[in-house]
C-alpha cells in the first residue's frame, strides 16, 4: 500500500515548522512559564496579549550537563519570533517554550473554528473502520467498542497499546490516524504522515497542536488545539502543576478547524 502523502512534500524532518515559522509575526515576550505538565509563553503584539500552550517535555535531570534553559530569567529580553525559533532546538525542554510561543504568536482571533471534541469525530469517521491513535488519549477506552478495529500507538505503551516502532506497518492500513501534537515537540510528525495512505483521514489533536489552516496543505484534515481565554487564571493554574481538564476549567477552550 502507497505511504505517500497527500499535500506538499516533507522535504525535511522540519518542514512544516519551518513553513509556520515564516508565517509568524513578531512579539514582545511578556512572560514564561514552565509548569510541571505544560508550558506557556505570554506575547504581546499589536498592543494586545495572547497564550500560547505546548506540552512540557523534560529531559533526564543532570546538573552536570548544564542548564536546561541556559538564558532562564533573560527570556522576556527576547523577541517572541527568536524564542519561538527555539522549537527546532534538539532540547525538548526549549522545544516546549518555543512551541508556547509559536502558538502565541498564531492569530487567534479570526480561525473559523468550532469546539468539537476529537472523540465525535474518531466515531463519526471511524465506525466499522481501522482507527490508528498515535498516543494513549483519554477517550481510547470510549470509543474501542464503537469503530471497527483500533490500534494505539505509544512510546511507553501501556496494556493493549503497540510500540511505536510499529508505525510503519499500521499506519498505511489506517482509515483514521489521530496524532498527538506532542509529535511537533518530538519531532516526529513528518514521519508519521509521511507512512499514511492517501485515502487517510488524518486528525492532529491536544493543546500543542499549532491551529493554523496551513496544515491542511500537509495532508491533514482536522486541526485541534486549545485558545486561551483567560491569560491569568490559566497561567496561575499551570504553574500550580494542573493538567489540561484543570487548564480548561481555568481559562483555555477546545478549538477544532476543518476542512
Amino acid at each position: 500500500m502507497s505511504s505517500t502523502l497527500s499535500g506538499k512534500e516533507i522535504m525535511s524532518e522540519d518542514n512544516i515548522l519551518s513553513a509556520i515559522l515564516q508565517t509568524l509575526p513578531n512579539g514582545l515576550v511578556k512572560g514564561v512559564y514552565v509548569g510541571l505538565h505544560w508550558t506557556a509563553v505570554v506575547v504581546e503584539k499589536e498592543g494586545k496579549q495572547q497564550c500560547g500552550l505546548a506540552a512540557t517535555l523534560k529531559a533526564e535531570h543532570n546538573h552536570e550537563k548544564g542548564a536546561d534553559v541556559p538564558q532562564a530569567g533573560e527570556l522576556t529580553k527576547l523577541g517572541a519570533l527568536e524564542l519561538a525559533h527555539w522549537v527546532k532546538s534538539r532540547h525538548v525542554t526549549q522545544v516546549s517554550i518555543g512551541m508556547a510561543a509559536v502558538n502565541a504568536l498564531l492569530p487567534q482571533d479570526t480561525y473559523p473554528y468550532v469546539e468539537k471534541n476529537a472523540s465525535e469525530i474518531i466515531l463519526e469517521k471511524g465506525k466499522g473502520k481501522h482507527v490508528c491513535l498515535v498516543g494513549h488519549f483519554s477517550f481510547a477506552d470510549q470509543i474501542r467498542n464503537e469503530v471497527g478495529n483500533l490500534s494505539i500507538l505509544e512510546l511507553n505503551p501501556r496494556s493493549g497499546d503497540l510500540p511505536a516502532a510499529l508505525a510503519p506497518e499500521i499506519i498505511p492500513e489506517a482509515d483514521l490516524l489521530a496524532i498527538t501534537g506532542m509529535t511537533f515537540i518530538n519531532h516526529t510528525l513528518e514521519k508519521l504522515l509521511s507512512y499514511c495512505n492517501p485515502k487517510t483521514y488524518v486528525m492532529v489533536l491536544g493543546p500543542s497542536t499549532p491551529l493554523t489552516p496551513l496544515l491542511f496543505e500537509y495532508g491533514i484534515h482536522y486541526i485541534s488545539g486549545a485558545v486561551i481565554k483567560d491569560i491569568e487564571a490559566t497561567v496561575r493554574t499551570l504553574m500550580e502543576g494542573a493538567n489540561f481538564h484543570q487548564i480548561r476549567q481555568a481559562g483555555a477552550k477546545l478549538a477544532t478547524m476543518m476542512i
